[in-house]
């Protein structure tokens, strides 16, 4: 049986030289890899208790949705802004090169709730960071994070050490 690092594929030099890219739609094409990615993510918070699982757009979906499914919770969608047709709240951050602005329906999360972060990937933390934020304006708690890679080298668990976080796999460079 393969690795989980087997099924991703690293490309050198994108989207610029000395980048290495982790790409992981090679996870999601491959029947087998997908199987032990949500597997593997769903094992790392067996232990943890939550109410609801959130993920954002749009890999967060990919991976939250069966976690959420296995464990018979409801699952909450984080999109962009504009994207959510009844009234949201929203919060905006800084990216490398702009800001962005993500919301979810402000009746997703009740008051109390625990709440399971699912994502693709963690590297710097700032869009984790912002999902964090509008659960937690909410009134939501957040219960733990897990990703299917995390860039350690770009310092995003340092970011959320208050918050437990989950890798199911991590690369120490960018």
């Amino acid at each position: 049986m393969k690795k989980l690092e087997e099924y991703v594929k690293s490309i050198p030099d994108f989207p610029e030289k000395g980048i290495i890219f982790r790409d992981v739609t090679s996870v999601l094409q491959d029947g087998e890899g997908l199987h032990l990615a949500i597997d593997t993510m769903q094992e790392k918070v067996k232990d943890l208790e939550y109410d609801v699982v959130v993920g954002p757009e749009s890999r967060g979906f990919i991976f939250g949705t069966p976690i959420a499914y296995n464990n018979r919770k409801p699952f909450v969608l984080i999109r962009k802004a504009g994207k959510l047709p009844r009234e949201t709240v929203s919060v905006s951050y800084d990216l490398e090169y702009g800001k962005a602005t993500i919301e979810m329906h402000k009746d997703s999360i009740l008051p109390g709730q625990r709440v399971l972060i699912v994502d693709d990937l963690i590297a710097t933390g700032g869009t984790t960071e912002a999902m964090i934020r509008l659960i937690e304006s909410l009134g939501g708690k957040v219960a733990g994070i897990v990703v299917l890679i995390e860039l350690a080298g770009l310092n995003g668990r340092e970011r959320l050490k208050d918050y437990r976080l989950e890798s199911a796999i991590c690369y120490p460079g960018k």
